[in-house]
């Protein structure tokens, strides 16, 4: 689906962001962050009213809130006075429509009924006009306020009592402005119920009153046991809520989009891929992530501004050009991502700013053992003019290797956050089974093995990827060998990335959620003797989704593969797919050529055969058999 995303910079520096103009006031923003449906980080910052004064807020400071969980296994920490209504447990909320709808339904919900055409600078008022004519349905329900609880609290556990649920009853009055559908009337319902089994009902009315007692009717959670209108009015509320979250984007009403559903669609496409696997575990943890420092530095910078308050100076505007720009550089991330030609890793940047060391002053190299305690009889077939150094773990050692150095690595299970580093000539080697030698990545890191060397070995070890965001191993740039090596990927496979290349042999690659040997354009690999199995372990049920299984080609320009001697099974996709960017690529004289290709399509072995050639593709004695959607397969992208 094409659209056209061209930034207005002009705009975008006039409106929300004109450094180093003042913004509005917090209450103003309150407003727009409730209706927006910014995240947790948003509204407790900007949309928290000004404290009550007296009484309340005293019990602001004394009460620690206690969840109706905490309250069933231990004594509250400040007991409920005895003339105190104690709060009942919140009853349950209506069921999730929106969770059963395939990926086609949500298209039609927001691009056919909600939005019907709108362009980006309508889309509030296409949402408050959906909005409101659901809330005629029923003007009174009932439904739980999920409130920030700062509005109640001064000293809370946020990962505990991640919102302060009351159960209150709505009232809808009738619209009057496109923005007021966004605020309801509430008051407390009884029976006086709560997510915190201690909190005072007098507070909670003191609060009610200090809102007069208006609330963001995206933050009400209709409850089960009401009719089929206010089940309808539920719905109608996580459409929206799901807008706001997942689909809009802030950037959107700054920018001139000629077809506002068409890339509503490739997002609601986005989501739905990292929902059911399609995109890796990893990729879509750090594209949430950096989604989220988005709105996040978005909101600083509103405030940044909005807390100047006479004419700014100069250290105050380039604060606020600083923070500008850096949303800028986030804003234009996020677009790469959510650009279709890129699902399949996201956006790859260079991730080594290490300079390299080069070799030793004195010129000597230095083999590094590294195990618990050393003996002699682990160096007992090393030269005697050998440089040696021991360590007990593996990172130090690795930190203190210059060119030409040799890591051996002993049995034992080790984790290393520099071999995201290297960027000298090095040798990482195990001692015995490879099986004995196991690296696990660190959940936390983005990277597990990256490498930019000129030459860089890794033999005898066992790779055990644990949630890193990258492939298991990246060569950004110059060679990497990879000599008995199991790999045991969680997330992407070994990637090879433009102007890199690489060797593997006598190796195994199972369990990548991607491909299990991922070739950029312009990249160079030489596979011997390896087993690349179970790729493309995708937790999705609809199979036509992706191609991707063992080996993967993106062309233009294309990448050149030497295949000897392989074992390509069992793996979701294809065992080879090679990804050109359009039909006509590869025409050259005969009509046939601008159709796709199997292995399995004798009237395409010739094409096929023709394309191999003109990629460069050297593929012998290789057994590629029992994967999902066949063995070679040429994909238009």
């Amino acid at each position: 689906m094409e659209s056209d995303h061209r930034t207005s910079e002009s705009k975008a520096a006039v409106r929300s962001f004109s450094p180093p103009a003042r913004q509005a006031d917090p209450a103003t923003l309150g407003d727009l962050a409730a209706a927006k449906g910014l995240a947790s980080p948003v509204r407790s910052v900007v949309a928290s009213p000004r404290p009550v004064k007296g009484k309340a807020a005293r019990r602001r400071l004394q009460l620690p809130p206690v969840s109706q969980a905490e309250a069933a296994d231990e004594e509250p920490e400040l007991a409920v006075a005895e003339d105190q209504e104690e709060a009942q447990p919140l009853p349950p909320l209506c069921a999730s429509p929106m969770r059963g709808m395939w990926r086609s339904e949500k298209v039609a919900l927001y691009c056919d009924q909600v939005l019907q055409g709108s362009k980006a600078e309508d889309a509030d008022e296409a949402m408050s006009k959906y909005l409101s004519e659901k809330l005629r349905l029923k003007d009174r329900w009932l439904g739980v306020w999920k409130s920030n609880p700062e509005l109640f609290f001064e000293k809370y556990e946020e990962a505990s009592i991640p919102f302060v649920g009351i159960l209150v009853e709505v009232t809808c009055k009738p619209r009057q402005n496109l923005s007021s559908c966004f605020k309801v009337t509430v008051s407390v319902a009884e029976p006086f119920s709560s997510n915190i089994a201690n909190i005072p009902r007098d507070l909670v009315e003191e609060v009610l009153e200090e809102l007069e007692y208006s609330a963001p009717l995206l933050e009400v959670y209709p409850v089960e046991g009401q009719d089929a209108d206010v089940r309808d009015i539920a719905l109608a509320l996580e459409v929206v809520r799901f807008f706001y979250d997942f689909l809009w984007r802030d950037w959107d009403d700054e920018e001139i989009c000629e077809n506002y559903t068409a890339l509503i669609e490739e997002r609601i496409n986005l989501w739905c891929d990292i929902q059911d696997g399609t995109i890796p575990g990893p990729i879509a943890q750090r594209f949430k992530k950096t989604l989220e420092k988005y709105k996040n530095k978005r909101v600083e910078l509103i405030e940044y501004q909005s807390n100047i308050k006479e004419d700014p100076s100069a250290a105050e505007a380039v604060e606020c050009w600083k923070k500008y720009y850096e949303i800028v550089m986030l804003c234009g991330l996020l677009k790469m991502w959510e650009d279709l030609r890129l699902r399949v890793h996201g956006p790859f940047f260079p991730r080594i700013l290490r300079r390299r060391k080069g070799k030793r002053d004195f010129g000597k190299t230095i083999t590094h053992i590294v195990a618990k305690v050393m003996t002699t009889d682990m160096v007992k077939n090393l030269s005697s003019d050998t440089l040696l150094q021991q360590h007990d773990d593996l990172n130090l050692a690795l930190d203190n290797c210059y060119s030409g150095d040799i890591v051996v690595i002993f049995p034992g299970e080790y984790q290393a956050a520099n071999l995201a580093l290297l960027t000298d000539d090095i040798t990482i080697q195990g001692v015995g089974k490879r099986e004995e030698i196991m690296i696990t990545s660190e959940p936390s890191h983005d990277s597990f093995v990256v490498s930019k060397a000129d030459n860089v070995k890794l033999m005898q070890l066992s790779l055990i990827q644990q949630g890193t965001v990258d492939g298991i191993v990246v060569v950004e740039s110059g060679h990497l060998t990879l000599e008995n090596c199991l790999l045991k990927c969680e997330g992407t496979g070994v990637c090879v990335l433009t102007g890199a290349s690489l060797t593997i042999t006598d190796s195994e690659i199972t369990g990548a959620q991607g491909a299990g040997v991922e070739l950029y354009p312009g990249s160079i690999a030489i596979l011997e003797g390896n087993e690349i199995h179970h790729c493309n372990n995708l937790r999705t049920s609809d199979s036509s989704k992706s191609t991707l299984g063992g080996v993967n080609m993106k062309v233009l320009p294309a990448p050149k593969l030497k295949m000897t001697n392989n074992h390509i099974y069992n793996n979701n996709g294809y065992g080879v797919s090679i990804l050109q960017p359009s039909e006509q690529f590869f025409i050259v004289a005969e009509a046939a050529l601008n159709k796709g290709a199997a292995s399995g399509d004798k009237k395409d072995d010739k094409m096929l055969s023709k394309v191999m050639k003109t990629l460069n593709v050297e593929m012998n004695n290789n057994r590629i058999e029992a994967n999902l959607k066949g063995d070679i397969r040429i994909v238009t992208g």
